[in-house]
């Protein structure tokens, strides 16, 4: 069977910021020229884990939603999650582009940002990645930096903003709303007290979680469907005075069951920090009040 040709964005795209966009959409100009597949190709584990044998980066995406916004937002139909083991680290440059791009995934045509590194011991580089490509006859584009408000657009400086509860601002480098897609679990039934249907969520393992808050977010249904929703990310100290971490939405305007159903939440604004209250009437009071921010949010919007 004839291997399909590929034009190959290359990165991890933690975000799928701005930055990585202008790659993507590179990767659709060219993939609609040469009449092959738009792709990209990620990674399932920050290689600095490896190599640095440090803790982990926290992420800005799990590699579901890495890929699901790549689809979304930038139409690449193939994304290639390269499992990066020992292999992969001590793979030379060269080959990664030789055999594994255009030998394994069919390369006719790889995208890449001007800071990009790849191969054993990150020899391989831009300049090396285009001659190369000169020499086995495919395209090459190096992409340079892209700056909003004179800041580099980057997964760090996303992340701090994230971490502060900053998520405005956050989205704005993004270029999209901060998601998050899990299947909803059973929580405590707190949404049949305040009176909202909730979906309970969890960040997966090594994603970062934003500053605990109360955000106005919107939540996406398998059917296509959304609904605002006030979210709550913390430890709930009004009614568990624990230290585990939830993802608790009540949604607006929705009657309905949604256990065992996968929603993306997409988080537009934190609307306060978590505290505690005196007791239940006072936390239902001011989720009543955060609702109708969250409504006004979106009328505006």
């Amino acid at each position: 069977m004839q291997q399909e040709r590929r034009v190959i964005a290359l990165g991890f795209f933690d975000g799928v910021h701005l930055g990585h966009g202008a790659l993507l959409r590179r990767v659709g100009e060219e993939a609609a020229r040469l009449d092959a597949v738009p792709a990209a190709v990620t990674f399932d584990t920050h290689p600095e884990n490896l190599i640095l044998k440090a803790p982990a980066v926290p992420l800005l995406s799990s590699p579901l939603d890495r890929a699901e916004l790549m689809r979304r937002y930038y139409g690449i139909r193939d994304v290639i999650v390269a499992h990066f083991d020992e292999r992969m680290m001590h793979m030379p440059w060269r080959e990664f582009v030789t055999d594994y791009l255009v030998g394994e995934n069919g390369a006719v045509h790889l995208v890449a940002g001007h800071d990009f590194h790849f191969g054993y011991k990150g020899e391989g580089n831009p300049e090396r990645l285009r001659q190369l490509c000169g020499e086995l006859g495919i395209g090459c584009d190096i992409i340079p930096k892209v700056e909003r408000d004179h800041i580099t657009v980057s997964s760090t400086y996303i992340r701090t903003l994230i971490a502060q509860g900053e998520m405005e601002r956050a989205n704005e480098f993004l270029g999209h709303p901060h998601t998050l897609t899990d299947t909803v679990a059973h929580g405590k039934k707190l949404g049949s007290t305040l009176g909202f249907p909730t979906v309970n969520l969890r960040f997966q393992p090594g994603v970062l979680v934003p500053a605990y808050g109360v955000y106005a977010t919107k939540v996406w249904f398998e059917n296509g469907e959304s609904r605002p929703a006030v979210t709550n990310i913390g430890v709930r100290p009004t009614v568990d005075d624990g230290n585990k971490v939830t993802v608790e939405g009540f949604i607006l305007d929705f009657s309905g069951d949604l256990y065992g159903q996968t929603v993306r939440m997409e988080f537009y604004k934190k609307l306060r920090g978590e505290r505690k209250f005196s007791d239940l009437a006072a936390l239902k009071e001011e989720v009543m009040h955060n609702a109708e921010q969250t409504r006004a949010y979106f009328a505006d919007r």
